[in-house]
């Protein structure tokens, strides 16, 4: 693969491949194989946490130099262009970049100026394709399979980019999904032919998963709910609706979360929930993926 710019079209067989690569790499690190070496730069024009520093901790551990670059701290902020800023990173010896940005097209652009494998850390309205995997790890290490789950994706579906990636592959493995949300977070045509509903509560007592997704206020969110308080009545997932699935159903969500709003604390820290196992998978996940893009610069 050239870099990871999306996961649509990939076949089980590849999926499954890179989620057993991925396996091989938790609880250790390729450095005490000899690593992949090379450099990694990640170029994040928006904020993140998690993403950004679990691929910065998964090159460390492949061995990798990593060059971090601060979009409000760079030369963009003097009207430098986004093609010359990924010039100037690719002159300065970068193998492989990682990259987010609020452009559509911008892990396309970069690949085709620098010439080098790029990996999609979420663009514009497109998908976030390692979330996709390390979800699809954590799930496959918590119930031994993936095939015929139940997994309703529940919140922002219109505005993210996690759902648009789990669209795209976890259907393929066998997860059946269903989106839960307010009408207006659902997208006026609808691109996927998948199952909706707007009754959470009709949905729980069939599901596997429960996949919660932030309120993206940044992206205009709120404006598709009449309050927050509103939707976590009718959304949020709470003490009471987590009695009402089954005992072996699990809480998932990819961060960052709004206590309160999507999920309770006590439900976020209880033991039903994969977060932190979420967190922990990213960078098995992402040193499978650097691993293979370094090994394309060869």
């Amino acid at each position: 693969m050239s870099g990871l710019l999306t996961l649509r079209g990939a076949s089980r067989a590849e999926l499954e491949e890179l989620l057993d690569f991925a396996q091989s790499f938790v609880g250790g690190s390729v450095i005490h194989r000899g690593g992949a070496g090379g450099t990694v730069t990640t170029v994040f024009f928006e904020p993140s946490t998690r993403t950004r520093l679990s691929f910065e901790k998964a090159a460390h551990h492949l061995g990798a130099h990593v060059m971090s670059f601060d979009a409000p701290k760079s030369s963009t902020a003097k009207d430098e262009s986004f093609r010359d800023t990924i010039l100037t990173l690719t002159a300065m010896g970068t193998d492989v970049f990682v990259i987010r940005h609020w452009l559509a097209d911008a892990a396309e652009l970069t690949a085709a100026w620098s010439g080098r494998p790029v990996v999609n850390a979420g663009v514009g309205k497109r998908e976030h394709p390692t979330q996709t995997l390390t979800d699809a790890l954590t799930l496959r290490q918590r119930f031994g399979h993936l095939d015929g789950l139940r997994v309703a994706i529940v919140g922002d579906v219109g505005n993210s980019r996690v759902a648009r990636g789990h669209l795209a592959a976890l259907p393929t493995l066998g997860v059946e999904l269903t989106l839960v949300g307010p009408t207006p977070f659902f997208p006026a045509v609808d691109p996927w032919g998948v199952r909706k509903s707007t009754d959470l509560d009709s949905e729980l007592g069939d599901m596997d998963v429960i996949y919660l997704l932030r309120i993206q206020k940044e992206r205009g969110s709120s404006a598709g709910i009449p309050s927050e308080r509103g939707y976590a009545r009718r959304y949020g997932m709470n003490e009471e609706r987590l009695s009402m699935l089954k005992p072996t159903s699990v809480i998932m969500h990819p961060g960052p979360i709004n206590r309160g709003l999507e999920i309770d604390g006590v439900v976020a820290e209880g033991e039903r929930s994969l977060i932190l196992e979420q967190v922990a998978n990213g960078v098995p996940v992402r040193m499978a993926v650097l691993s293979l893009a370094l090994g394309e610069r060869r």
